[in-house]
């Protein structure tokens, strides 16, 4: 197969391919094992689906309904480029007895729209808006599995982890914001087996291009002139907008921006050895040669010396998750808060910055005790394992994933003690 992305190579028999993917469901579900004809992605995809407690014959859950659903969707970016889908997928989605669907980052469905009689039939398996198709709640799924790999994907048949979507084929493609790069959600057709086409994962990946586009276009004015902002959660990369042209910066450099930012009176280059290395080997040329190398990024004026220190404010989504939680704002601050501080970095000022951020938002979000909030923070990829948050969300929201999830992390945490030396 040329592209493994695509569920059906030319040539390929449907019928032939379900039943060889039944067999291997079978296989996985019984026995752990993947065998062939299985694709990678799939593969990949079944064995998370397993290790997050999904079981092949659980449902997906209702979690937004009514006047939440409609509140949450109505503040979503995605719901923005509706009229761009429904123009560019609607037509195509209603002529070939097929759906429309447009999930958040999280894989919570936020529209499904189409043909009226295959839209009764997906409302008996759950397919419908504010129902949670996770891969972490759900297993393989096309939209649940975009979001999660970040890749456009094909699930055919029976490479659906549960049996009651194995009828479907479904395609679907990621949409980022085009300022930050993050996933948004992702745009889905879902239909019959004749969706298990290459066409039909360009179509729907040219579609998810599209809205990025139109989101270019809509995108509030970046901030004025001479104000620097700096995007670095859930990135190893930072991001810096700086005089109209946003900037990707080095991990070294992103770390010492960060840095800066946080202490506009200075560090000392002894501060920022301290600050960024654990090897007390390294010598301060060494981080003058890193700070020159930053100077020339960030043009003249910016970066001064004796100490070190930025001669402007600079704005960083790090200081807009902490207002917004020293405000109580813990909904906005959630919203904010797209994923760990740099978190490849091992330099220790930003592992303490990165833990402090991260527990003071999970601490909220425990207090707070909103589902939504927590389904959010623990079906995000860095609350997969989060126990606390897992608890808090079985205590308020106890469905029957949430509690295979719960008891999963808990086996897990517990298995290192049955383990005693003989």
């Amino acid at each position: 197969m040329t592209d493994p992305w695509v569920a059906l190579e030319p040539g390929a028999d449907p019928a032939e391919r379900v039943r060889a993917l039944r067999r291997a469901h079978e296989t996985f579900t019984t026995a752990g094992v993947v065998p062939r004809p299985v694709r990678s992605v799939v593969a990949d995809s079944w064995r998370r689906s397993a290790r997050a407690g999904v079981g092949p014959d659980c449902t997906a859950s209702v979690e937004l309904a009514d006047g939440d659903l409609g509140a949450y969707r109505a503040e979503h970016p995605l719901a923005r480029v509706m009229p761009l889908f429904r123009e560019l997928l609607g037509s195509f989605a209603a002529d070939g007895e097929h759906l429309l669907a447009v999930c958040d980052a999280h894989g919570r469905l936020l529209w499904v729209e189409g043909h009226p009689s295959t839209r009764r039939k997906a409302d008996r398996m759950n397919f419908v808006p504010g129902a949670r198709w996770a891969e972490t709640s759900v297993g393989t799924n096309a939209p649940g599995t975009a979001v999660a790999v970040d890749r456009p994907v094909q699930v055919f048949a029976a490479e659906h982890f549960i049996r009651r979507v194995q009828p479907w084929t479904c395609a679907a493609a990621p949409v980022h914001d085009p300022r930050t790069g993050r996933v948004l959600g992702a745009v889905d057709i879902t239909g019959g087996d004749g969706l298990a086409h290459p066409h039909s994962l360009g179509f729907v990946q040219a579609v998810a291009r599209a809205a990025e586009s139109q989101l270019a276009l809509l995108a509030p004015p970046p901030p004025a002139v001479g104000t620097p902002a700096l995007t670095a959660l859930g990135r190893d990369e930072a991001l810096l907008l700086l005089d109209g042209r946003t900037v990707r910066l080095s991990r070294r450099h992103s770390e010492l921006l960060v840095l800066l930012a946080r202490h506009p009176e200075g560090l000392t280059g002894d501060e920022l050895l301290c600050a960024l290395y654990e090897d007390e080997s390294v010598t301060p040329v060494t981080l003058r040669a890193e700070l020159a190398r930053l100077r020339r990024i960030l043009g003249p004026g910016l970066l001064a010396s004796r100490p070190y220190r930025l001669t402007a404010p600079v704005e960083s989504d790090v200081a807009v998750v902490e207002r917004r939680l020293e405000a109580g704002a813990i909904s906005a601050a959630s919203a904010a808060y797209t994923g760990p501080l740099l978190p490849g970095s091992q330099a220790p000022a930003v592992v303490r910055l990165r833990q402090l951020l991260a527990d003071g938002l999970r601490a909220a979000l425990i207090a707070c005790r909103d589902p939504d909030l927590l389904a959010d923070w623990a079906h995000a990829r860095w609350g997969e394992d989060d126990l606390q948050v897992w608890r808090a969300l079985a205590a308020v929201r106890p469905t029957a994933p949430v509690g295979a999830h719960l008891a999963a992390l808990e086996a897990e945490l517990a298995a290192p003690a049955r383990r005693t030396p003989r």
